[in-house]
C-alpha cells in the first residue's frame, strides 16, 4: 500500500493534511471516513503546536517516524488523535477532527450513546476517538503497517479539490487564524467552528 504523505517534507504539513481527507481509519470494529483534519507544524514554526518549543516526553511522537499516532489527553476527560507526517526529526502532524462512520455503526452507537444522530457519532476529535474505541494506548503505534490498534487506508476515489475547504483552526490559543483546518464542503459530519475564547480570572 502506498502512503505518499509518509515521505513528504514536514514543511508541507498543510498540503499533506488536506490530502488525508477521504482516507479511512479502522479500529475496534469501526471504520471512519475522515471528513475534517487540522495541521500542526513543528519546532519554532507554529505556536499552536505541542512541538513548538521542542521535544518533551509528551510530544516526542510528533518528531517521527511518520505514520505513527500521537494521542493526547485534554480537559482531564478526552483523548485526541493525530497522525504524524513528514520526515523523522521535524515535527508535523494532522489532528483527526471528524469523520463519517461507514462500518460498525452499531458498535459506534454503543460507544457514543449521547450522539444525537449518526452524523454526530464522530463529529469532533474526542468523539472520533471514542467511536473508534481508542485511548492513550494508541500513542506511538503505527497506523500504516498493521501492527497498531488502528489502520489508515486510502479512499477508492479521493475528493475533488473543489470539494475541499479550509479555514482557521478550532479552539487554539495561538495562531488561531492560520487556515490549517481542512474539511469536505457541506458534509454533515464536519464539526462546528469555535474560535478560542480566553478564560477570564475573577
Amino acid at each position: 500500500m502506498t502512503y505518499p504523505w509518509l515521505t513528504a517534507p514536514a514543511s508541507e504539513v498543510a498540503t499533506t493534511t488536506a490530502g488525508l481527507l477521504g482516507w479511512e481509519i479502522t479500529a475496534g470494529g469501526v471504520r471512519i471516513r475522515l471528513t475534517e483534519l487540522e495541521a500542526y507544524s513543528g519546532l519554532g514554526e507554529d505556536p499552536a503546536s505541542h512541538a513548538h518549543r521542542g521535544p518533551t516526553g509528551r510530544n516526542e511522537v510528533m518528531f517521527g517516524p511518520p505514520g505513527h499516532l500521537y494521542a493526547y489527553f485534554i480537559y482531564g476527560a478526552h483523548w485526541c488523535l493525530n497522525v504524524v507526517l513528514g520526515e523523522p526529526g521535524r515535527a508535523a502532524a494532522a489532528l483527526l477532527r471528524a469523520g463519517q462512520v461507514i462500518d460498525g455503526l452499531d458498535t459506534a452507537r454503543a460507544r457514543r450513546p449521547a450522539a444525537r444522530n449518526d452524523a454526530d457519532l464522530a463529529r469532533g476529535p474526542a468523539k472520533l476517538v471514542t467511536a473508534l474505541g481508542l485511548s492513550g494506548t494508541a500513542n506511538g503505534t503505527s497506523a500504516v503497517d498493521g501492527t497498531g490498534p488502528a489502520l489508515l487506508t486510502p479512499p477508492s476515489r479521493p475528493p475533488a479539490a473543489a470539494d475541499i475547504a479550509s479555514g482557521p483552526r478550532v479552539g487554539v490559543a495561538s495562531a488561531h487564524d492560520v487556515p490549517w483546518r481542512f474539511w469536505l464542503r457541506d458534509d454533515p459530519t464536519v464539526s462546528p467552528y469555535r474560535r478560542h475564547t480566553p478564560r477570564t480570572r475573577r
